[in-house]
C-alpha cells in the first residue's frame, strides 16, 4: 500500500491555513518527499509524517515556493537522528541549489546525496520505481511517476510438489533460484501471474505536452497542479506556464488516471473548491485539494478486502 498526504497545495505564496506545494508518500516504512515549499516541515509533524523514514526528496524545479522550506526540513530529519544518507533528485540545475541549502542547514549528520535528472531518466526512490518527463514551464522542470511494483503471488503447493524445502523458499520468493537434489527450481515455476503494482503522478508548474498522458497513464493517483481556475485567465496561465482546472481535469481523463487531486493553487484563488464544477466537466470525480488530504492506496485483493481508499482530512 502507499500512504500519500498533499502537505502544502499553494503556489507562490503561502496563505492562511495553506502552505506550499509539498506532498509526501510512505511505503514499507519509508517515505519519499515531492517538493518542500515554505511550511513543509510543519505539515509533516502536524499530519503525523515522521522525518526519519524520508530518504528522497523530489524538487520538480527550483522556484522558492517548491523548496524554501529545505534547509529546515533537512534539519528536521537530523534532529530524528536519521544517518542513512537522503537523496534529492531533481533537474539540471541541483548542484547550485543544493550548495546553497548546504549553507543554509550547517553540517548534516546523514550524506546528502544529488541525482541530477535529464527527460526520461528513471530512478530509485525508496521503496518506488521514478521515473521523469520533462516539462512545459519557464525554468526546467520535471513530472515525476512513481510506481510501486508487486511480485507475483508464491505459491507453496507448487515448491512442496517439486520437493523444495521450506527454507529455501525466501530465496525464490525473491527471484533467486534454487538447488533440489539434482535439479534447479526456477523462480517461475513456483510463482502465480504478474500482479499489478500502485502508481502515482505528480506535475506542477507546466503547460500540457504530448507526452503526459502516456507519462502517467493508468497511475491510481494524479496529484496536478491547477494554479487558475477562471476560464477567462486562459492567456495569463498560458503566459506563467501554468495550468487551468479544466486542462488539468483533461490531463487526468487522457491519461486515464483512477483519481485526480488538484494542487498549486494561486493565492488569488482563495477558494478553490468553488470551481470545482470546472474540472467536473472533464473528470467528475476530481477532488480540490487542501492542506492535510490524505489517503491510502491499496493493492487490488486489499482493495476489494477492505473498504475502498478514500480521501480524508485530519480530525
Amino acid at each position: 500500500m502507499i500512504e500519500v498526504v498533499l502537505l502544502g497545495t499553494g503556489g507562490m505564496m503561502p496563505l492562511p491555513g495553506r502552505w506550499l506545494a509539498s506532498a509526501m508518500l510512505r511505503s514499507q516504512g519509508r517515505a519519499v518527499l515531492i517538493d518542500c515549499g515554505e511550511g513543509t516541515q510543519v505539515g509533516i509533524r502536524q499530519y503525523g509524517f515522521g522525518f526519519r523514514a524520508i530518504e528522497t526528496i523530489l524538487l520538480t524545479h527550483y522556484h522558492a515556493d517548491h523548496t524554501a522550506g529545505l534547509p529546515g526540513v533537512l534539519l528536521a530529519i537530523a534532529f530524528a537522528e536519521r544517518t542513512e544518507p537522503v537523496t534529492i533528485v531533481g533537474p539540471v540545475g541541483l548542484g547550485q541549489v543544493l550548495q546553497a541549502v548546504v549553507t543554509l542547514a550547517g553540517p548534516l549528520p546523514f550524506p546528502l546525496e544529488a541525482r541530477e535528472l535529464a527527460d526520461g531518466a528513471a530512478f530509485p526512490a525508496g521503496p518506488f520505481l521514478g521515473s521523469a518527463l520533462a516539462g512545459d514551464h519557464r525554468v526546467p522542470c520535471l513530472a515525476y511517476r512513481l510506481d510501486l511494483p508487486r511480485a507475483p503471488r508464491f505459491l507453496p503447493e507448487r515448491a512442496q510438489a517439486l520437493g523444495v524445502p521450506v527454507e529455501q523458499w525466501r530465496a525464490l520468493q525473491e527471484g533467486e533460484p534454487v538447488v533440489v537434489g539434482e535439479q534447479v527450481v526456477w523462480p517461475p515455476a513456483v510463482l502465480g501471474p504478474p500482479r499489478p503494482g500502485l502508481s502515482v503522478g505528480y506535475l506542477t508548474d507546466s503547460r500540457p505536452t504530448a507526452q503526459m498522458p502516456a507519462f502517467f497513464a493508468d497511475v491510481d493517483l494524479l496529484i496536478c497542479e491547477a494554479t487558475f481556475a477562471d476560464p477567462a485567465q486562459a492567456e495569463r496561465a498560458h503566459q506563467r506556464k501554468h495550468l487551468l482546472f479544466r486542462e488539468a481535469a483533461a490531463l487526468a481523463r487522457a491519461s486515464r488516471a483512477r483519481r485526480l487531486w488538484l494542487t498549486h493553487f494561486s493565492p488569488a484563488l482563495t477558494d478553490p473548491a468553488r470551481w470545482k464544477h470546472e474540472a467536473e466537466q472533464e473528470y467528475p470525480t476530481v477532488v480540490v485539494g487542501t492542506d492535510g488530504l490524505q489517503t491510502v492506496l491499496r493493492f487490488a485483493e486489499e482493495a476489494e478486502a477492505d473498504a475502498p481508499g478514500r480521501e480524508s482530512l485530519p480530525g
